[in-house]
């Protein structure tokens, strides 16, 4: 399979509305998680420009493990708690930093990045993971994307990682 991704939208909003459907074709459960990720991944990266770094952090029971990505070399691991990836698993909840300089304890694996959002992966309250995207741009990531990726993330938990063991 091969899709390809060039967007016309002038929105975050009409992008996102293009990709649904597309990674929905994009993403088999038959497939490897690891193909999945690598995939979504690059798919996410090639729709926006506003993104540097997307990747996956999978929970291995103590700690977040660097997955399937596309951008500079990154942290291999992240504690529960710390940095805007850590934060998010250990609340379970989506993080929109507009400034990561004013984040306590943000991790700079990119000395770049400027603004991130970080959306936990959950399957019936168990974490799996999170989705980190990064931008150099401040404030790049705002609701939209929020909800979109939340929307993402629960269609993968759901519908391709649903099997998936560390």
């Amino acid at each position: 399979m091969s899709l390809k991704f060039f967007s016309q939208a002038e929105t975050d909003k009409d992008i996102y509305e293009e990709l649904l459907p597309q990674v929905e074709e994009l993403l088999d459960k038959n497939e490897h998680w690891v193909t999945n990720l690598s995939n979504l991944s690059a798919l996410l990266k090639q729709a926006f420009s506003k993104i540097s770094w997307v990747g996956f952090y999978l929970f291995d029971g103590e700690k977040l493990i660097l997955g399937p990505f596309q951008g500079k070399v990154a942290c291999t691991f992240i504690h529960i708690g710390k940095g805007v990836c850590g934060t998010s698993a250990e609340q379970r909840k989506t993080i929109l930093v507009p400034n990561v300089h004013e984040f306590p304890g943000h991790i700079a694996c990119d000395d770049a990045s400027n603004s991130e959002i970080v959306v936990p992966l959950l399957r019936n309250d168990e974490l799996i993971g999170v989705l980190d995207l990064d931008s150099t741009q401040l404030s790049a990531f705002n609701e939209t994307d929020k909800q979109y990726l939340e929307k993402i993330c629960k269609f993968i938990c759901y519908n391709v990682l649903d099997n998936y063991k560390l």
